[in-house]
């Protein structure tokens, strides 16, 4: 097994430390989050970090990177008070990766790839068509992180939307069915599979 040091750490090239370091945390979340800006420009982009966060009442959170530099989606659910959250399927994987390139304001990825926006029920934020799970969110709050200038974003949910075939009697949403995408690291894309489910736990006697 190899062993990495902290002084190791610093030494590596960016670019290996950035894969290594977004890697060896394991899958995460594969998300697209739909936001439109108050000139009606359409923004999706592509998220790794979006938790749970509580189910009562239900909030999820994302992290974002220091705002430093321009971040459409945060501009945007800040100015709206709303955004959406897509799962990444199976078959719009090179699509939904295109949304972390750095478009202009004015320019929504949407006109780049073959991702369609949609509205629902008078939600101002986009939705994106076709994903299995789509969620309605309304900000609530952030927290800034000072270790490292990120901000965790807090959300609530408003408002979800679900494909018949992958949501079980008792509430789980079977993402297996789905085919729904987990994110390896920054660029890597897997589609999990379910191999069981184990009830909830207690003391053995």
């Amino acid at each position: 097994m190899t062993y990495i040091s902290n002084e190791q750490l610093d030494n590596f090239h960016h670019i290996y430390r950035i894969n290594l370091i977004n890697s060896c945390s394991g899958y995460k979340s594969a998300n697209l989050l739909g936001s439109s800006s108050a000139n009606g420009i359409e923004n999706v982009a592509v998220f790794s970090s979006v938790t749970h966060i509580g189910s009562n009442p239900p909030m999820l959170g994302f992290f974002l990177r220091p705002t430093t530099v321009m971040r459409n989606t945060y501009e945007n659910l800040k100015a709206s008070g709303y955004y959406t959250i897509n799962h990444i399927h199976e078959s719009i994987l090179e699509d939904a990766h295109h949304t972390s390139a750095k478009y202009d304001v004015d320019i929504s990825e949407f006109d780049k790839t073959s991702l369609i926006s949609e509205y629902k029920n008078e939600f101002q934020a986009p939705f994106v068509k076709n994903a299995p799970i789509q969620l309605a969110m309304q900000y609530v709050e952030e927290y800034e992180i000072k270790a490292n200038d990120t901000i965790l974003v807090i959300g609530k949910i408003v408002g979800l939307y679900i494909n018949d075939n992958i949501l079980e009697d008792d509430g789980f949403i079977n993402l297996s069915k789905a085919k729904v995408a987990a994110i390896n690291g920054l660029d890597g894309y897997a589609v999990p599979e379910l191999k069981t489910r184990f009830g909830y736990q207690r003391p053995k006697l």
